[in-house]
């Protein structure tokens, strides 16, 4: 049995074709998805916004001036 032509005169297969992908630009997209994935959760466990950092930051300068203020003088009595 002859298989079918197309009109370009190559054969027309009757099947399923699988389709033609660039491996590379696959790899490269599970990639770029994976790393999106990690700095998402690098972002959960580490984020802080910049209004978080100085609050914290305002927090640990008056905290330490607060304990400077309770230190007692050395008297060389």
């Amino acid at each position: 049995m002859q298989r079918p032509l197309c009109k370009s005169g190559t054969p027309r297969y009757l099947g399923f074709m699988a389709e033609i992908i660039n491996l590379n630009k696959f790899r490269k997209a599970r990639a770029r998805a994976d790393q999106k994935a990690l700095a998402e959760e690098n972002a959960i466990k580490f984020g802080r916004t910049k209004a978080q950092k100085q609050l914290e930051e305002a927090q640990a300068e008056k905290s330490e001036r607060d304990l400077d203020g309770k230190e007692r003088s050395k008297d060389p009595e």
